[in-house]
């Protein structure tokens, strides 16, 4: 077996979450290239082991109301797909404790760690997000930022969704 072949056996195990960054650019037009490979996440995330956090979807709604992306019936229609799509985790009394240790220790934001430890609990090990430190990682989850510079995707998110 060569290591490409181990590397995408190991790819196709793993569970992962999306951050809010992604699905907001999945129905963000004007964010050219990001936009298209955030809907290549989603497409290839729907049929591996990923899970979305309610405080993600929750985010979501939030932002793309806010910037105007979306109609309020247009976020909650899609945030309701997604509830039904994916295998869902919310937060936790000891995903909070989690997480403000970490935003005490400096080592998050309190909204990040929180995603981070419910992810964790959630038994997710990867967090596919630009908002972090790329190949970084907290409470056992590693972070990838998916996007390579020009907005398409990395060679390990096209591992990790099957691309």
């Amino acid at each position: 077996m060569s290591c490409t072949t181990v590397s995408l056996i190991v790819s196709a195990n793993l569970r992962f979450t999306l951050d809010t960054n992604v699905l907001v650019y999945s129905i963000d037009s004007a964010a050219g290239m990001r936009h298209r490979s955030a809907g290549e996440i989603l497409a290839g995330a729907v049929r591996a082991d990923c899970w979305l956090m309610l405080q993600a979807i929750s985010e979501f709604f939030v932002v793309v109301r806010r910037k105007g992306m979306a109609s309020a019936p247009q976020a909650a229609a899609l945030a309701e797909t997604w509830l039904t799509v994916f295998p869902c985790a919310a937060v936790s009394p000891g995903a909070v404790r989690t997480a403000l240790a970490d935003a005490v220790g400096g080592r998050a934001s309190y909204w990040d760690a929180l995603l981070i430890a419910t992810a964790a609990e959630a038994g997710c090990t990867l967090i596919l997000t630009e908002d972090l430190a790329d190949g970084s990682a907290l409470g056992g989850v590693e972070i990838h930022n998916p996007f390579d510079p020009a907005g398409g995707l990395t060679e390990r998110a096209r591992q990790l969704l099957g691309l």
